[in-house]
């Protein structure tokens, strides 16, 4: 199995002037969860090279043994250091695809062409994809060959509104990911704040947030599997 995971290359809170990024955990549980289903893994970004960590996910209060154990690995933090450039990236070369969150892709993957192309071109070539927390926002100018915006109908998931009020982000995104999803036809649903909850619909998997990436990873390798 190769997998290829997106991350944002995108580091600053609007015009706050306070940095932001990915979220570790949204990375580390995933990887690892990949890698011990013997994959191969790919880390790409916009920009390429190291992606900025939003340093709020990796103070004490959110670290996990998966956060450590990444920070720990010399080979995950070299991959992490050098990531492939978005626009190179075939996906033919990939049997599926997976976007940790964090606030960084609301910015630059929700509006980026080679991210939107990634996710159409993957889904119509009968691959999976996989979402968590802020990253089911990325889909917003996703659409189906007809047009229609791609979460039309489906049953998504993706950090709830009360999920980003809870950390005082409401004013500061430039959009609500439940908000966003629901506008697009989504069939949104949601569980308790802060808790596991995943949601597969056909080939598209989306997690609620950071709880969620290590769940999210697993239906996605149970959903590549079940296709070979």
């Amino acid at each position: 199995m190769k997998v290829l995971i997106v991350l944002t290359s995108h580091d600053q809170l609007g015009d706050t002037g306070r940095p932001t990024g990915f979220w570790l955990e949204e990375l580390a549980a995933p990887y690892y969860r990949f890698q011990d289903a013997g994959a191969q893994i790919t880390l790409a970004s916009p920009k390429g090279g190291q992606p900025p960590l939003d340093p709020k996910s990796n103070e004490p209060a959110s670290q996990t043994d998966q956060t450590r154990r990444f920070e720990a690995d010399a080979q995950a933090t070299a991959a992490l250091a050098s990531t492939v450039v978005l626009s190179s990236i075939d996906v033919n070369d990939y049997d599926t695809v997976f976007y940790p969150g964090g606030h960084g892709p609301l910015w630059d993957l929700a509006e980026d062409k080679d991210s939107i192309r990634i996710i159409e071109d993957t889904l119509r070539a009968g691959k999976p994809v996989a979402l968590v927390c802020h990253a089911p926002g990325v889909l917003r100018h996703v659409t189906n060959e007809d047009g229609t915006p791609l979460v039309q109908g489906k049953n998504v998931t993706g950090f709830t509104n009360t999920e980003e009020d809870g950390v005082q982000l409401t004013d500061i995104v430039p959009f609500l990911v439940e908000d966003e999803l629901k506008a697009k036809g989504g069939n949104y649903s949601k569980g308790t704040d802060w808790a596991p909850y995943v949601v597969r619909d056909g080939l598209l998997i989306t997690g609620q947030n950071p709880a969620s990436s290590a769940d999210a990873a697993d239906a996605l390798v149970k959903l590549v599997d079940e296709r070979r």
